[in-house]
């Protein structure tokens, strides 16, 4: 039997990767959630494999990248196969190179992540009450009554805000009363994660392609241990107790290669779906992850806009329990995110019937177009770039959202506000050593960083005023001119003798820019735009 408290701020309901980082994103800031889920602990299968870079940035400010990337593997390259000849091979290595310090796909099990932020949230005091269902839910005008179930025990709790971390099934969204629209893939396919004795590259995402249906080979962090995604073949969609060894044969005739698995860690069967929520939130009700929007697994986006979901939610829903910005920030969370999920499902959905169709057109697509096409494409580095920067999810803005102000000139090739802030290392002057700008937005809440040539009477003033007027909630730091520096000034377009006033998101995302340093505007941006409270 659990014991919960009669009330608390936040109640996450899920504890996938979406739930744990939005529960990791709220101790950050300074709010202690209850998190539950109806699963006995978390996850023993691998399910989501790639981590993109943006992820990799958020894991980063959470101080917890190291452990990652050490048991984490690159992956080197990605392989078109069809007929037992290789049709394309692109590398993957540093494609993103200059554009993040992790210009790379991380495979990394979703079972890792889970743990990983399970052990944050430990060492914050916040545990997981797992085995524990949500019953019921009724929204009032300040706060959510909600009726929990664990074994034979219920338990009523009143909560300020209720988050659906859970999943396509979500309950939340099912009270809430909210449409999931879509649809489910025609085919069935199996899933499966295997060690092989036979040889297959160790990190290259190999993909093969046939007339009747599609394997990939996803090679996880451990030795000659792979994930396999592949159609159900024909004939095998209504048989019971399907394994690895009902399958084989077509897998061996996919690849046009003998396949030894040595090893079967988990098998399963089951239906791709596409569909999202028609509201990502409700009242004092939001969807993330899973709960909001599902697609196929195509570019490994799936997991990684969960975490972002929780990433964006997260610092607002903070702000607002705390009392320091204005609950009217809460409705830019849709505003900004549903686009993002709305323009993955249509992209995602169109690469994936490519891939599975098994009309005649589509197979003179796959055998002689594609090809040629991806080869083409990868030796542009302006097209591998614009590649990298989807599928790393580095190149998401939020430009169209109110909490964010343009202010001064901007060209359109370059930086604006809304854009996820670019990683650029810079000599730190005042303390003399190297460091990145991602480094300075590093620390909980709003970051102003100011460039070009003010004096130390001004820039104290600035410190003053925020010290002041918004007590700890903004962090400062200055960059002046100097030869070391001036590839952050070209990225903000900041010509000699000129400056410019940048106030980061805590997301990282930039909310403001101006050609002016000036408090006042400034001021207005903080208050009329954010909604910080005065």
């Amino acid at each position: 039997m659990i014991t919960l408290p009669q009330h608390t701020s936040v109640l996450i309901v899920g504890a996938g990767p979406s739930g744990l980082m939005m529960a990791a994103q709220l101790l950050r800031n300074g709010v202690q959630p209850i998190i539950i889920d109806v699963k006995p602990g978390p996850t023993n299968q691998s399910k989501a494999l790639a981590v993109q870079a943006r992820s990799l940035e958020i894991y980063r400010q959470l101080g917890v990248i190291d452990k990652i990337i050490k048991e984490g593997k690159q992956a080197g390259g990605l392989s078109f196969n069809m007929g037992g000849e290789q049709l394309a091979a692109l590398s993957l290595k540093d494609m993103g190179d200059a554009e993040t310090l992790f210009p790379f796909i991380l495979l990394y099990q979703q079972s890792k992540n889970e743990r990983l932020l399970l052990d944050y949230l430990t060492q914050a005091c916040c545990p997981v009450y797992w085995e524990t269902s949500l019953i019921s839910l009724k929204q009032n005008k300040d706060s959510v009554e909600v009726t929990l179930q664990n074994g034979d025990t219920t338990h009523n709790l009143t909560c300020n805000y209720v988050i659906g971390a859970d999943g396509a099934h979500s309950v939340v969204r099912k009270q809430s009363g909210i449409p999931f629209t879509g649809d489910t893939y025609q085919h069935k396919f199996f899933l499966a994660d295997v060690k092989l004795a036979s040889s297959m590259s160790s990190d290259v995402l190999t993909l093969f392609m046939e007339k009747n249906g599609f394997a990939g080979f996803f090679p996880m962090p451990e030795e000659r241990s792979f994930r396999i995604v592949a159609s159900l073949p024909d004939g095998l969609e209504n048989k019971e107790d399907l394994n690895i060894e009902d399958v084989l044969p077509d897998l061996e005739a996919t690849t046009a290669s003998a396949l030894k698995i040595e090893q079967v860690n988990w098998f399963t069967i089951y239906k791709l779906h596409h569909r999202m929520a028609e509201k990502f939130s409700d009242g004092r009700c939001f969807l993330i992850g899973d709960a909001a929007h599902i697609h196929s697994p195509v570019g490994g986006q799936g997991m990684n806009t969960g975490l972002q979901d929780a990433y964006n939610l997260g610092w607002k829903l903070a702000a607002v329990i705390n009392g320091q910005i204005r609950e009217t920030i809460l409705t830019s969370y849709a505003i900004e995110r549903m686009p993002v999920a709305k323009d993955l499902l249509n992209t995602t959905d169109r690469i994936f019937n490519q891939i599975t169709s098994r009309s005649w057109l589509s197979g003179l697509l796959k055998r002689y177009v594609m090809p040629n096409v991806l080869n083409l494409v990868w030796k542009n580095e302006k097209l591998r770039r614009f590649f990298f920067k989807r599928v790393s999810q580095t190149g998401i803005n939020y430009r169209d959202s109110k909490i964010n102000l343009q202010l001064g000139h901007a060209h359109a090739t370059y930086i604006k506000a809304g854009d996820r802030l670019p990683y650029l290392e810079i000599f730190d002057e005042k303390k003399k050593v190297k460091t990145d700008i991602h480094t300075w937005c590093s620390k909980p809440g709003f970051t102003l960083i100011t460039l070009g040539d003010i004096k130390e009477g001004f820039l104290f003033t600035l410190a003053k005023w925020i010290t002041q007027d918004y007590q700890g909630s903004i962090n400062f730091f200055h960059l002046p001119p100097s030869n070391t520096n001036w590839h952050v000034f070209d990225a903000f377009e900041v010509k000699a003798g000129m400056r410019k006033a940048l106030i980061i998101r805590p997301d990282m995302h930039i909310g403001y820019i101006n050609d002016i340093v000036d408090i006042e505007m400034m001021n207005n941006y903080l208050r009329n735009v954010v909604g910080f409270n005065r």
